[in-house]
């Protein structure tokens, strides 16, 4: 089993949408997929037309391994599940600062599925925190979308230091150019000097489409309505190299 965050610590960068269009790429692939709503908002959760957990809450995501697994949902497609998330999940950090062993949690989570699943895939919120902390520990992969845009560079920079200073693994991190218009010139120049600096940022750009902000209206990945459209190809030209670098 291998785990893939899609984290930020900036939010609007098309973190969940990635989440829910590799989900649905490799569930289609034929890999046994989880993906779990780590977002209180729950727009992962969302997309895939899945309510909110009632019983998962409070310490209960960390502790109670039965009501953790009988919390997964089938989604409305083949080899794809969900762990939808609740407004509860605002706490995390509060229930992890009270557990020994904090970084470690999640992981002991996930672990009660290890068995079921070829992927899992945590949709992140997006801040740094004790949460966030133990994705970045338990994680095989982080994927980070990143717009090409001053601020983006900038909280990727934070990022990159903050694992430094906190020994976690920078070979983990994946970043990759979200939301892009290669008609402006501050993307280009902006994509152009990022994939100098940082030697693990991937070669896809998704791009800015009305078509990823039609999800919420079909409240479906892109590729189960505009499989053909820009959106959906540059999605599945990110799996294919996602898949082909964890599952060598």
């Amino acid at each position: 089993m291998k785990i893939i965050a899609s984290y930020s610590n900036k939010g609007g960068v098309g973190k969940t949408a990635s989440s829910v269009n590799l989900a649905y790429a490799f569930a289609k692939a034929g890999r046994s997929t989880l993906l779990c709503d780590l977002d209180p908002q729950g727009a992962s959760s969302f997309y895939f037309r899945v309510k909110p957990s009632k019983k998962l809450k409070d310490t209960a995501f960390f502790t109670d391994v039965k009501r953790f697994t009988s919390s997964i949902r089938a989604s409305d497609y083949d080899n794809l599940d969900l762990l939808p998330a609740n407004m509860s999940y605002r706490d995390f950090d509060i229930f992890l600062s009270r557990m020994r062993n904090s970084r470690s949690r999640l992981k002991k989570a996930l672990k009660s599925v290890n068995a079921d699943y070829d992927v899992i895939i945590l949709d992140c919120p997006p801040n740094i925190s004790l949460l966030s902390e133990s994705v970045f520990k338990c994680s095989d992969h982080i994927l980070v979308p990143v717009i090409p845009t001053t601020l983006s560079e900038r909280t990727l920079q934070q990022l990159y230091e903050f694992f430094e200073q906190h020994n976690f693994r920078k070979k983990k991190l994946m970043p990759f150019f979200s939301m892009v218009q290669r008609q402006k010139k501050l993307h280009r120049e902006s994509i152009k000097r990022i994939s100098k600096q940082y030697k693990n940022v991937l070669a896809n750009e998704i791009p800015f489409s009305s078509d990823i902000e039609k999800m919420g209206v079909h409240r479906a990945p892109v590729a189960s309505y505009a499989p053909r459209r820009p959106a959906a190809v540059a999605y599945d030209e990110l799996w294919r190299t996602i898949d082909k670098k964890i599952f060598k």
